[in-house]
């Protein structure tokens, strides 16, 4: 069996990969992100999205506990007003985001690289490693700055790239996302079933049952 190893210690993607009923293991890399950037220069906020992406996923990739595996490397990067935003780790950092995105809208890319482990020979790996980034428009409420001290307080938004989740506390503040809302979650599953295709793999190898609490509401 085929197996998908997730290079991210994200609890939001291995959730959504979960909820979708993808089979996957988790590896966490050790890549230093500022030593990548540092590394390669300033880049624009997608293309930092796909760089620290690949940088995880070939991190992980090198380990012997891939082989025979595919690795999929994720990271997301908050565009606002033409800066990028990543996880803002301090309140101060935060509460002063916050207070900017109040009423306005910025774009989250979601960097995807995906490293076909598999030997070529005897496993019909395809020996690809290639990447996408998916991007939506996320568009604010405006904030009270109550509510938003609150929310720090809760420690969410601090290790969230752009101060703010939509799966969480954080999505009372999101009027609307225009494009793909799993991109602001952290991992597109249509960006992901594309990659595979790319590496002749489908996604439907890595369907598995649904967990009794992730019964899908009807329409």
């Amino acid at each position: 069996m085929t197996r998908l190893i997730l290079a991210s210690q994200s609890p939001a993607r291995t959730k959504l990969l979960t909820e979708a009923g993808i089979e996957h293991e988790v590896l966490v890399s050790d890549v230093d992100e500022e030593a990548v950037q540092e590394r390669y220069g300033v880049t624009d906020p997608h293309d930092t999205a796909l760089l620290l992406a690949r940088a995880k996923a070939e991190a992980v990739a090198s380990l012997p506990e891939a082989e025979g595996a595919l690795v999929l490397g994720c990271d997301s990067v908050f565009e606002f007003d033409g800066e990028s935003h990543g996880k803002p780790y301090t309140v101060d950092v935060a509460r002063q985001r916050m207070l900017r995105m109040s009423g306005s809208s910025g774009i989250l890319h979601t960097g995807h690289w995906l490293v076909d482990c598999r030997d070529t020979d005897e496993d019909g790996g395809s020996g690809a490693t290639l990447g996408s980034v998916a991007s939506a428009e996320v568009h604010f409420m405006e904030m009270q700055l109550a509510e938003i001290d609150a929310y720090i307080a809760t420690g969410e938004p601090l290790h969230c790239a752009g101060s703010f989740t939509i799966d969480g506390l954080g999505g009372a503040f999101i009027r609307k996302v225009d494009g793909d809302p799993h991109a602001v979650v952290g991992l597109s599953v249509s960006t992901l079933r594309s990659l595979l295709a790319q590496a002749n793999v489908s996604i439907t190898e890595f369907w598995q049952d649904l967990p009794d609490s992730a019964n899908p509401g009807e329409l």
